[in-house]
């Protein structure tokens, strides 16, 4: 006889038999997973290390200049860099900003009220994006309602061409489209601090700035972290907002991507170029989470 009065064989034939309903429960979301991310994931790559000859011709002799070109040329590394540079500061500006609001919803927001806060902060997310963006083109524009204002009150004479189709204008549009995204994981982090031991650090003698540093920051940095991934991960490849509010001059590397599969008809260089975006979004999140770890648990 086994443990519990149930034999090694008993014992053997449930934990099998718990193993296959596991499995069979997780069989359905991990075949969808892999036929709708790992399969087309897999297609890009392959598809990066081949040439195209024709519209819907191929050699497939593998080869690499594709990342080469990625890579190496200038026009290619000017908008890489312009992407990482609009991801940084849309993610500086959109936690900067969310904090605050975060932090008042869940620190000064009664209870009862803190569900109508939550509420009016996810009204962006009725709307489509697209409409959103094209709603920021209409006030940014040349004739849009920022310079039919300023030119109804008499302070310009002619539209001002520098609020619309510039990195500015981007950084703005994207900022307020992903603030809801920053704002949520930073609040639920919020949420779980215990208040005791802010008043613990009260009664040691710490003021309110230094308790803020020390104790609600620490404790804060998980949802600061999500709240930064959310919104750097997304804005890097972002395709809608630099075409209607940036402008050609502004591309980022999701519309060169486009430009390769659909305008160029160079799938493979659109490919390779997707995959070193991914590659570099992926390289600067793992620097934010090692970023993290020291500052919360401070240099070894």
């Amino acid at each position: 006889m086994g443990f519990g009065g149930i034999s090694m064989a008993g014992r053997s034939r449930l934990m099998r038999s718990e193993a296959a309903r596991g499995w069979a429960m997780i069989s359905p979301p991990a075949i969808y997973a892999l036929l709708l991310l790992a399969v087309p994931l897999a297609t890009i790559v392959w598809l990066s290390f081949i040439s195209q000859t024709g519209v819907i011709t191929y050699d497939y002799t593998p080869t690499l200049q594709h990342y080469r070109n990625a890579i190496t040329d200038p026009l290619y590394q000017s908008v890489m860099a312009r992407s990482i540079m609009v991801s940084l500061s849309v993610t500086f500006a959109t936690v900067v900003l969310a904090f605050p609001v975060a932090y008042f919803v869940s620190f000064h927001v009664p209870a009862s009220r803190k569900s109508r806060w939550l509420f009016l902060i996810t009204i962006p997310f009725w709307t489509s994006y697209l409409i959103r963006m094209s709603l920021w083109q209409v006030i940014l524009g040349y004739s849009g309602a920022i310079n039919s204002g300023l030119i109804a009150l008499g302070l310009i004479e002619e539209p001002l061409q520098i609020i619309n189709y510039n990195v500015g204008a981007m950084i703005l549009s994207l900022a307020h489209a992903y603030a809801p995204f920053a704002i949520l994981p930073i609040f639920v982090a919020l949420e779980k601090i215990d208040r005791s031991l802010l008043e613990a650090s009260t009664d040691l003698g710490e003021g309110k700035v230094m308790t803020f540093l020390r104790v609600t920051l620490p404790l804060a940095m998980p949802g600061v972290m999500a709240a930064i991934l959310i919104v750097f991960i997304p804005t890097i490849g972002d395709f809608v907002t630099p075409k209607l509010i940036g402008g050609p001059s502004n591309a980022m590397i999701a519309n060169w991507v486009y430009a390769n599969f659909f305008d160029l008809t160079n799938r493979p260089q659109g490919a390779a170029l997707a995959i070193v975006a991914m590659a570099l979004a992926a390289g600067i999140s793992m620097l934010f989470i090692l970023a993290n770890r020291i500052f919360v648990k401070g240099p070894r």
